[in-house]
């Protein structure tokens, strides 16, 4: 398929801090960023705002892209307001339900109604490994909302903080998951490490209980300055002499070093050299030339064998 016969694709937002989801805008092509559009998903119909207009998408993993089903009028806006003012009160019916029917250590983060409020979802986390019977808690909000279907979907605790918000661990006024991370990725304590962040839980730690998600931000950039640095404990030589590297500044290019006295100094990258590289150096300089037994080379090196020969008159 040539570039000008390609769909017009929309990327399409359903949360304010959410994952961004493609569509094919065909059917609409006066649709702008901005704007919002009613599609059809696998839960429901649903409306989100247009983040972008895409005119070289990315290929579908599968199929084609959805078409979008329309944009959205004024009735459509009205109509979906309407649906999430009644979120916060399903969220507070459903807790109380779920706490006099005995559901411990469930924790309902959120409701969620479809654009035309024909699904109702319950976003939840527990410290349970297997999985609960909701049964009974379906029941109970199929009563109290009969024209929906009801649905409870687990999420993870990063979730449960994105969606409640508030301070960060750090300080910060709004945590980074509320401010703009859409998707979450793997995070490790050998990022910690790498970063010479302390492992004390406190410092790691974010509000939802698990690693911060800001040890993978500057990650990559310490694992690639660290491959040009010495480690700690290695010897090196300065323009103050030989020592021993103490500490590593990765983003900085630079290290300090433990020099004789007691003295300890800082240098940039280009200012040290490696004690084993230098020795290695000096070895191969002191090294006969391999190729000077044949002639034709202008080292100035002898073997011991040809330096020790007497010319011939």
């Amino acid at each position: 398929m040539s570039k000008s016969s390609q769909p017009s694709v929309a990327a399409i937002r359903f949360q304010k801090i959410g994952k961004l989801y493609h569509f094919d805008a065909s059917p609409e092509p006066e649709l702008k960023a901005g704007e919002y559009a009613v599609v059809r998903t696998s839960r429901g119909i649903q409306m989100g705002q247009v983040m972008q207009i895409m005119d070289d998408p990315p290929k579908p993993v599968h199929g084609k892209w959805k078409p979008i089903e329309r944009k959205a009028s004024e009735a459509d806006l009205v109509q979906y307001k309407q649906w999430q003012e009644k979120e916060l009160q399903a969220m507070i019916d459903c807790r109380a339900k779920a706490a006099e029917l005995g559901y411990k250590h469930v924790k309902i983060a959120k409701a969620e109604f479809s654009f035309d409020g024909k699904n109702l979802t319950f976003l939840y986390n527990t410290e349970e490994d297997t999985e609960l019977n909701f049964s009974k808690l379906r029941k109970a909000m199929k009563n109290k909302y009969a024209t929906s279907i009801i649905e409870m979907r687990r999420i993870g605790p990063r979730d449960v903080a994105k969606i409640i918000g508030g301070m960060g661990a750090c300080g910060l006024e709004s945590r980074c998951c509320s401010t703009f991370l859409t998707e979450f990725s793997p995070i490790s304590i050998k990022m910690a490490k790498a970063q010479g962040i302390s492992l004390d839980p406190s410092e790691i730690t974010g509000m939802c209980g698990r690693l911060r998600c800001c040890l993978i931000y500057e990650y990559e950039q310490y694992v690639e300055a660290r491959k040009v640095l010495p480690k700690r404990g290695k010897k090196v030589i300065t323009p103050m002499g030989e020592g021993k590297v103490l500490d590593v500044y990765p983003l900085k290019e630079a290290v300090v070093v433990g020099l004789a006295e007691g003295k300890r100094a800082e240098f940039l990258k280009h200012e040290i050299q490696p004690w084993k590289e230098l020795q290695a150096l000096q070895k191969k300089s002191q090294s006969p030339c391999d190729k000077h037994e044949g002639g034709g080379c202008d080292c100035g090196k002898s073997r011991k064998s040809s330096s020790s020969e007497t010319p011939t008159k």
